[in-house]
């Protein structure tokens, strides 16, 4: 009896697995906050449609993280609000025969963002975030680029994703 009542005890002492649980882990100061509001980002660029772009990947990954519900401001605990500061592209590879004749292109999409509490009008986060992107150039440069933006802007909204739903 007394063996098993140990081996009881044992198992319960090994089960609680160093503190680790299981569901999300939100930063501390984010915890409270279940329902988010994620506006359009601001486009400081030149770059067409490319805060629908941002804005409609971030929705997609917060939605598929699962950690906040995405609703309207009227009913959002806080909003999420984002400034896309940059677009910057540069030769990654060239061509074998002409070095000025670029092969492959590397794309950077740089935002800040900031999440404000509803209640007090307070911002509870804010960071700064980067993604690149690199594409190998086709006859058409403007469908290739279109694509390597549409790929920084899924990488950055993952980047964004991730630091508020688990902290890093």
């Amino acid at each position: 009896m007394t063996t098993r009542l140990f081996l009881l005890a044992l198992s319960f002492l090994l089960s609680s697995c160093a503190g680790y649980q299981l569901g999300g882990q939100k930063p501390k100061h984010l915890a409270g906050i279940t329902k988010l509001a994620v506006p359009t980002f601001e486009n400081q660029t030149l770059e067409p449609r490319l805060a629908s772009t941002v804005t409609n990947a971030l929705i997609k990954q917060i939605q598929t993280d699962g950690s906040y519900q995405i609703v309207t401001k009227e009913q959002a605990e806080a909003v999420l609000k984002g400034d896309i500061i940059r677009v910057d592209r540069s030769q990654f590879r060239s061509s074998r025969r002409n070095v000025l004749r670029t092969a492959q292109l590397q794309m950077r999409l740089t935002c800040n963002f900031n999440i404000i509490d509803t209640a007090s009008g307070r911002s509870i986060h804010s960071g700064q975030a980067s993604a690149n992107s690199y594409v190998i150039l086709d006859s058409n440069v403007q469908n290739s680029e279109a694509q390597a933006l549409e790929d920084a802007a899924q990488r950055l909204s993952a980047s964004i994703a991730t630091e508020i739903s688990e902290g890093w």
